[in-house]
């Protein structure tokens, strides 16, 4: 049996959201490749010629990379986005460095085509659209978060985040990676993963964290969390397993999506 050319978008919820036509636009430019853990997508300064779209179980990390050597996460994307040129036609040059942390298949697409794909389907502009809008939520709520919550709270999102795109309680994420994504000290954060197990909230084994109780490392952490959740379902439509892994997102019915609902206090978005 002959491969469907619409299989080379598998493995991404944004590309799979589509259909049949829609995705027609874009199969025929779609490059599937693996990356490993550490490989860099691209650097501040880059010329940012094609969409990345991570799939299946890889994760990509938007670091800032600052002058003393240390860099700080500012947004973690799974299977559910797309990096590089997400909202441009591509060709601008990058702010941050995309990181890869947890190895697997992406699916690029030159951004050139991928503008093509916009111009010529409504559904694939308001899709990408609200995907950026998701994706600004989750920069802006990484800045704040990362200035007014404690190091425990800031590092149970983070797992949290890594989890939601795994789906798995078992995180292959050394301490020298999640340092790095936190701009702190390794030995600092060493103490922080200590008390955060004898809490029970970890556990640690062989480059890995555990969460072993998914209610109880919502507890554990910030409301930014939910925050960002929040938005993806209410922007993205985004679907989360009881796991909290995301399983699916929506790109139907684009002039039906409903207005931006008002404020949501930090006491409704609390787990």
């Amino acid at each position: 049996m002959t491969k469907s050319p619409l299989r080379s978008l598998d493995g991404n919820l944004l590309l799979e959201a589509l259909h049949d036509a829609d995705r027609g636009l874009l199969a025929p430019h779609a490059e599937r490749r693996e990356v490993g853990r550490g490989d860099v997508l691209f650097r501040a300064g880059d010329d940012v010629s094609h969409v990345t779209f991570p799939a299946q179980g890889c994760v990509v990390t938007l670091v800032v990379p600052l002058q003393d050597g240390k860099s700080v996460e500012t947004a973690t994307v799974g299977r559910e986005g797309a990096i590089g040129g997400v909202v441009s036609q591509g060709y601008l040059p990058a702010f941050g460095q995309a990181v890869v942390q947890v190895a697997g298949p992406v699916i690029r697409i030159d951004a050139d085509r991928l503008a093509e794909a916009k111009h010529a389907s409504k559904t694939v502009r308001d899709l990408f659209v609200r995907y950026a809008d998701c994706l600004l939520a989750q920069v802006l709520q990484s800045v704040a978060c990362n200035a007014a919550h404690t190091i425990e709270r800031r590092c149970m999102r983070w797992l949290l985040t890594l989890q939601d795109r795994l789906g798995t309680p078992d995180l292959p994420v050394t301490h020298e990676v999640l340092a790095d994504m936190l701009g702190v000290r390794r030995a600092y954060l060493t103490e922080v993963l200590g008390r955060l197990r004898r809490d029970g909230l970890i556990e640690i084994g062989h480059r890995r964290l555990t969460l072993p109780d998914r209610a109880r490392a919502e507890a554990a952490s910030c409301e930014c969390h939910a925050a960002v959740r929040h938005h993806f379902a209410e922007v993205l439509g985004a679907i989360y397993a009881p796991g909290g892994r995301i399983v699916a997102v929506d790109a139907s019915e684009p002039d039906r999506l409903k207005p931006p609902s008002p404020t949501v206090t930090l006491r409704e978005l609390a787990p």
